[in-house]
């Protein structure tokens, strides 16, 4: 009688075990899911966001490697309000790919998601308030903005711009130091561009100050940002 006691008893425990087990492999479905929408979403916001790898395509519509790339979105060039669009979608979709993975994935990572959330907010609003003329190849462009004489919307673009390239300095240099001690592929990225950001940036406010090859030294930091986001986002997705 205790024999048999005992093995009714085993019995329900390797039942429960098994009940248990069935329903295991369905509890993952929802974070794993999060992370392939976040991913998606990420990648289809930087796909917007590097629109202008398309211009070269278009013989002309660049005249200048001085150019700024913001000056073919002033209204009534051709194809400015596409370029908008643009970049109004791949701020969007950047905020819902980190909205997606969080800001606590990360231990001590929290400012690197701050940041890239005021990147894209300020690419949105960039986007949303474009320049009135182009002042990266207009002498007369630049002579109004420097005297304040052109609309408001101009000056916002402006500091939208200042604040999406602060942005995601602020990132990379939170995340060059979350990572110094590592070893991981994502910190040897976030290491190699630190160590290229300062002359970089040195680069390019020449470029800005003596008005030339702009065009060129964006590109080189559009890439850089890109790279900047995508590791972020693979990094997030992987820890949650």
């Amino acid at each position: 009688m205790l024999r048999s006691l005992r093995f009714h008893a085993a019995d329900k425990r390797v039942a429960w075990s098994g009940a248990v087990d069935a329903d295991a492999p369905a509890r993952p479905h929802r974070p794993v899911t999060r992370q392939v929408a976040a991913q998606a979403l990420g990648i289809a916001g930087l796909l917007a966001y590097n629109w202008w790898v398309l211009v070269p395509l278009r013989p002309g519509l660049m005249v200048s490697p001085s150019e700024l790339f913001s000056d073919l979105e002033v209204p009534g060039q051709p194809f400015a309000a596409a370029m908008q669009h643009a970049d109004l979608l791949s701020g969007l979709l950047l905020l819902s790919a980190f909205s997606i993975v969080g800001s606590k994935v990360i231990p001590r990572g929290r400012g690197e998601w701050w940041s890239i959330v005021v990147f894209a907010s300020a690419g949105v609003t960039a986007a949303l308030f474009p320049e009135a003329c182009p002042d990266g190849i207009s002498a007369a462009c630049r002579h109004l903005e420097w005297t304040f004489q052109l609309p408001v919307h101009h000056y916002i673009h402006i500091v939208a711009s200042v604040f999406e390239f602060g942005a995601i300095t602020a990132a990379l240099w939170l995340a060059y130091r979350r990572t110094r001690e590592q070893r991981s592929p994502s910190a040897m990225v976030y290491r190699i561009l630190a160590v290229a950001a300062l002359p970089a940036y040195l680069l390019l406010g020449a470029a800005y100050l003596f008005n030339a090859w702009g065009g060129a030294m964006e590109a080189v930091f559009f890439v850089a940002f890109s790279a900047i986001v995508v590791t972020e986002l693979f990094e997030r997705t992987r820890a949650a």
